[in-house]
């Protein structure tokens, strides 16, 4: 397919998936022109259960938008960028168009032998700078991260921001605490005239070595409360390092939604909603634990077990579906395990069953209840059936057992037994 060049319109996607990005996994992004961004994760990867996490993440949420992307996690700048473009085992194989370097540069360069990163870093240093300039060796430096290279995070009109610098740098526990204090009172007054509340906050510090730090907190609900979003970011305080100081500190909202308030109820102080509200219990889990860690479960329309829950946020809505009536265990295995029985075929429940290495003797048991695959969603379960059987050994476990299969016809499964969950 071949379509007109629209430069401008690629530079406001890349701005449009920069604020998508911002809100959703690091309060320090920055524009890596003409088809990439900068994500600083420190701090920001255990939200989404570390580094491996963040990128299956992100990755995943771009193929279902339709964009092909690739990442890459380094310590600088310079490598970030050389490694989600080029594909190299090491940094020195890296060629030496990966050192963001002109042009014409790289076709001088090449000419007298430099391909790459590491024909250049055995070169003397000065021979080099006086035939190419000082741009190979400092793109060199910023690549292996033998001199600072400071990134320019976005910062869109539309998010809600407070700056505070200080006359003087900052670095004790105390005075960035009395400033968190004073910022968070300030963004409260810019949101209360939208009647926005803070679903999300970033408070970043820019040090005195022009480097800059974040830290991010969540809330379940929209919320204008100084107080409560203060105790939320000083509890991430204590990681932060100030290095030699902070000679600034910018508090905002990239994500902030309307505030619906509630009646309270005058005559009965002690029955009201706030006596059952637990959205302050939750912030301060969530932003602990991280976001993926604290989550209800609610039921799918599937007969497939595995495939008949998901997780959705803590405070989210009832969904109003419900389960079978038939009895699901406490613990559902993530994936099936299979096991060995002795059983009768073609509807009756096995006598033992071994699993682990640990063979265990059935006293009771009940069953079968038989699920059909979901032919309208794989084709290969269009004949697939499963016999499920809750089972209890002599010890008063109790687990959920299932045979592939309806025991007469091998197209419907394999005839083997798994372990699939476990009650109480």
């Amino acid at each position: 397919m071949i379509a007109p060049a629209d430069p401008a319109a690629d530079e406001a996607a890349l701005d449009r998936l920069a604020l998508w990005v911002l809100r959703r996994y690091s309060p320090l992004v920055g524009r890596d022109p003409p088809d990439g961004l900068l994500i600083d994760i420190t701090g920001a990867a255990h939200r989404l259960g570390g580094e491996d996490g963040l990128c299956t993440d992100l990755c995943t949420r771009l193929r279902h938008a339709g964009i092909t992307g690739r990442t890459a996690i380094a310590d600088t700048i310079g490598a970030a960028h050389a490694c989600a473009r080029f594909s190299a085992r090491t940094i020195p194989d890296l060629p030496i168009t990966a050192l963001r370097l002109d042009a014409d540069l790289i076709i001088k360069l090449r000419r007298v032998g430099f391909n790459t990163v590491a024909d250049l870093d055995a070169t003397p240093r000065a021979p080099l700078a006086r035939r190419f300039g000082p741009s190979p060796g400092q793109r060199l430096d910023q690549l292996l991260g033998r001199s600072p290279e400071p990134m320019q995070p976005i910062a869109p009109a539309e998010i809600i921001r407070i700056r505070h610098d200080f006359a003087e740098p900052i670095g004790t526990p105390d005075a960035l605490a009395h400033a968190t204090h004073a910022l968070t009172e300030a963004i409260c007054v810019a949101l209360e005239p939208a009647g926005l509340g803070a679903r999300r906050l970033d408070l970043v510090f820019h040090r005195v070595d022009a480097s800059l730090v974040a830290i991010r907190i969540g809330t379940a609900r929209p919320i204008r409360d100084a107080g409560r979003l203060a105790k939320l970011l000083l509890d991430r305080l204590p990681q932060l390092d100030p290095g030699f100081g902070v000679e600034a500190m910018t508090l905002a909202a990239p994500l902030a939604e309307p505030l619906a308030w509630r009646q309270a109820n005058s005559l009965q102080p002690n029955q009201g909603h706030r006596g059952h509200d637990v959205s302050a219990l939750i912030d301060t889990l969530t932003n602990r634990l991280g976001h993926d860690r604290l989550y209800r479960a609610t039921p799918v329309e599937s007969d497939i077990p595995e495939r008949s829950v998901r997780r959705i946020p803590a405070l989210a809505p009832a969904t109003g579906a419900t389960w079978p009536g038939y009895p699901r265990p406490t613990r559902l295995l993530a994936r099936p395990e299979p096991v060995d029985t002795i059983a009768l075929l073609p509807d009756q429940p096995p006598v033992q069953f071994t699993w682990r290495g640990k063979a265990r003797r059935i006293s009771r048991a009940d069953g079968p209840e038989r699920v059909f695959g979901e032919w309208w969603c794989y084709a290969a379960e269009t004949s697939a059936v499963r016999d499920y059987f809750v089972v209890e050994d002599g010890g008063g476990a109790r687990f959920w057992l299932f045979r592939s299969g309806d025991g007469e016809d091998a197209t419907t499964g394999n005839l083997r037994w798994y372990l699939h969950g476990f009650f109480g």
